[in-house]
């Protein structure tokens, strides 16, 4: 296809035995501002497209060489996007009707009104400019999801930091295997990303990886989702519904926070993995189960199983390998790379130049706790690519709490906790911190805020050794 700049006129080619036609239309279009190309046989109409396409073709059904509705499937076949309007006279009015069904724009009964035609033709020129920006918004996100799926198949290039490197030199061992596995983290870490990486380099990547997360739905939907379900199973299950194990045949199931499937579905799913059979919902024939399941959750092992939020027995069975994705404010060596492949997606999705990063930037994103870890350094640098004037991100065009001074930022991991729980002083610091941090580091609003004297904010910033 050829692309058309946006100072570049339209081309619409004309094709049409009858030479004062050609002359009228010449005239008419070049006046409105078209760049205009005529032929009178279909042979010299489809040379002349193939030797520089025209946007529109406006083609007679009566040539002297070809059928007008063989032209036009020619025209079609070899120039799929390319607007065509009919030009037929009364008694063709069938053949008009059918060459819309063979994807002509429309037709224009001759004679025609110069205003009628000039009006059809810039709506089929409007047609034909949506379908290109959308076919090139296809192939930029085609290609920009290309890099990423190359890119989340190798860890070790985004990630820099050692527990990364290790992390990743486990998986290329374990991967090739059908060996259950756990991932462990806070939420935002990357745990689907790390599923994906050891789907990829499994002997199963060429089948499905199917994802549920278990706190997406209703736990009376879960077992339905999960099993499937045959017609009349319950009600409103008007049809067979294959079910994710049937979808992950051959290929992965990764279930995203397992600790909030129902207990009692977390027993069905045991004997699965245990017999690797299953039965749908409301069916009496068993079906074979053939995947690897990698499982995850955001909550502490230990306090799972002592909540009863999962079962010790399905905990042995998914942990032959455990994966812990630490949080990314103890890696933050991973976080210039992730910032240069966030602004490289946003940028291509976007269709905007990449903007470079003022070095103050990075001492911002460094300084940062990133309490959502990944995923907010994600939408932090998606926030900056929309805003960024210039070509060149700067501080100002950061998310606000991250342009606060880090006395003033929220701390994810307090360190005077004592079994998980915060004491009362933890909770009167962060309850100022975040006061500061609502009023922008203002003493006196902080204090308005709180409910408390100036002097008492101040005495207690010191007790704390908070320093704005």
């Amino acid at each position: 296809m050829v692309m058309k700049t946006t100072t570049e006129p339209h081309r619409i080619l004309v094709i049409d035995d009858e030479r004062p036609i050609l002359m009228t239309l010449d005239a008419l279009l070049t006046r409105r501002g078209y760049r205009t190309e005529t032929a009178a046989t279909s042979a010299l109409g489809l040379r002349a497209m193939r030797t520089k396409p025209a946007e529109l073709v406006l083609l007679d059904l009566q040539l002297p060489d070809a059928d007008g509705l063989e032209t036009l499937d020619q025209l079609k076949k070899e120039f799929p996007e390319v607007q065509v309007i009919i030009l037929t006279a009364h008694d063709s009015l069938n053949n008009a009707i059918e060459s819309i069904k063979r994807g002509a724009f429309h037709f224009i009964s001759k004679p025609y009104s110069p205003e009628e035609l000039l009006s059809l033709a810039e709506q089929a020129l409007e047609k034909q400019s949506l379908l290109r920006e959308t076919q090139e918004l296809r192939q930029r996100t085609e290609a920009l999801e290309k890099r990423l799926e190359i890119a989340e198949t190798r860890l070790a290039p985004v990630f820099q930091s050692k527990a990364m490197q290790q992390m990743d030199e486990l998986i290329t061992a374990m991967a090739p295997s059908d060996a259950n596995v756990l991932i462990t983290g806070e939420s935002g870490v990357g745990k689907e990303i790390v599923a994906n990486v050891i789907h990829s380099r499994s002997r199963r990547a060429v089948k499905p990886l199917v994802k549920l997360n278990c706190a997406a739905f209703p736990q009376t939907m879960i077992e339905s989702e999960l099993f499937g379900y045959v017609k009349g199973a319950f009600t409103g299950a008007m049809n067979d519904f294959r079910g994710m194990i049937a979808e992950a045949s051959g290929g992965t199931l990764f279930l995203d926070e397992i600790s909030e499937m129902p207990t009692e579905l977390q027993t069905r799913f045991l004997r699965v993995l245990q017999e690797r059979e299953y039965r749908p919902l409301g069916s009496t024939r068993m079906l074979k189960a053939d995947f690897r399941v990698i499982t995850a959750t955001n909550r502490p092992i230990a306090q799972a199983l002592s909540e009863n939020r999962l079962r010790s027995d399905l905990y042995y069975r998914i942990n032959t390998f455990q994966i812990e994705v630490p949080p990314l404010r103890e890696r933050k060596e991973d976080i210039p790379p992730l910032v240069s492949t966030f602004v490289q997606r946003f940028a291509a999705q976007l269709g905007k130049p990449e903007p470079t990063i003022a070095p103050e930037v990075y001492q911002k994103l460094l300084d940062y706790s990133w309490p959502g870890n990944v995923r907010e350094l994600q939408n932090a640098i998606e926030y900056a690519v929309v805003l960024a004037r210039q070509d060149a991100i700067t501080v100002k065009e950061l998310p606000a709490e991250i342009q606060l001074p880090p006395a003033l930022q929220a701390n994810p991991s307090s360190a005077n906790r004592r079994n998980g729980v915060a004491s009362l002083e933890d909770v009167e610091r962060e309850t100022i911190l975040q006061a500061l941090a609502q009023t922008h580091g203002n003493k006196k609003k902080a204090a308005q805020l709180l409910g408390i004297q100036r002097p008492t904010l101040y005495n207690k910033m010191k007790r704390y050794a908070i320093e704005i």
